[in-house]
């Protein structure tokens, strides 16, 4: 895929924008949290870190997709969850705290886990030679997801009014950014486009499903109240797109990579909100649903 200046320049920029956004939400109070959840916190990032692209791993060798497209998925995988876990967290009951607490720590560990998942990935499936998340590229990633939620924390430290105002602007910003990477991913391979959605389509609408799942039934398996288990549920089943397409159109310059995210940006707030609706409402609005389970 040839390169322009927005993807190189301007996808990266929005990035930082948005992942600034994510910063001006948090205080160092939100990861001293961990303290009083540690059993949600801990339980909720191994079932991310790890389970995650285990579970990823599986479904790409059962379809047996395009080598590029395998790549993809596993990327996807490996990135954080994304800060609309907070807005269905709060539809279906959820305990936002730990989903702002979540989004935060794994936006950190991100920046380990993702070059180290999509190395593994590049190898295993025999990927483009040039293809890859080398010493620069790693500090590009760095620079472009962590670097700015700390310049956002520091600005809600010192004026916590403006990190109010810009918060909304910046949200609105996000959908904008992802609606368009995600079309323009799509269109990028648009004579591949229907072989690639009969190949990740349905691959892409299990991983949610099973994320979401994973989710919740993974935190009441560490018998975390039902609170913090649709919070898991949340913040496991939908993933930061934009992380993920970022880094698939402007570090990799693969447009074929960043489809099975593309195609996961879609998907996944339908079958998020069909299974807050089907199965985390009714439990979390149920009144012996809001006592913890110890």
């Amino acid at each position: 895929m040839d390169s322009s200046p927005v993807i190189t320049i301007g996808l990266p920029i929005a990035l930082a924008i948005i992942m600034f956004g994510l910063g001006l939400t948090l205080t160092v109070a939100d990861f001293r949290a961990v303290a009083r959840s540690p059993r949600a916190v801990v339980g909720a990032l191994v079932l991310q870190v790890l389970v995650l692209p285990v579970v990823a791993f599986g479904l790409v060798k059962a379809f047996d997709v395009d080598p590029l497209l395998a790549v993809g998925v596993m990327l996807l995988a490996a990135s954080p969850g994304g800060t609309t876990a907070n807005l269905f967290s709060h539809l279906f009951h959820g305990d936002v705290a730990l989903n702002v607490t979540l989004t935060a720590i794994n936006s950190v560990i991100a920046v380990v886990t993702i070059p180290l998942i999509t190395n593994f990935a590049i190898s295993h499936f025999d990927g483009d030679g040039d293809l890859g998340l080398q010493l620069g590229k790693v500090l590009q990633v760095v620079a472009i997801v962590l670097v700015p939620v700390a310049v956002g924390m520091v600005v809600r430290r010192r004026s916590e009014g403006v990190a109010d105002r810009a918060d909304r602007p910046v949200r609105i910003f996000s959908i904008v950014v992802l609606v368009a990477v995600s079309v323009g991913a799509i269109l990028g391979e648009r004579e591949n486009i229907v072989d690639y959605t009969q190949q990740v389509g349905l691959l892409m609408a299990l991983f949610c499903l099973i994320s979401l799942t994973v989710g919740y039934v993974g935190a009441r398996l560490l018998r975390v109240d039902e609170r913090q288990a649709v919070s898991c549920s949340m913040e496991i089943g939908i993933h930061n797109t934009t992380v993920a397409l970022t880094i698939a159109l402007s570090v990799l310059d693969s447009s074929e990579v960043a489809i099975p995210a593309a195609v996961y940006s879609i998907v996944m707030y339908v079958l998020a909100a069909a299974f807050g609706y089907l199965v985390l409402r009714p439990r979390a609005a149920h009144p012996a649903a809001k006592h913890a389970v110890r």
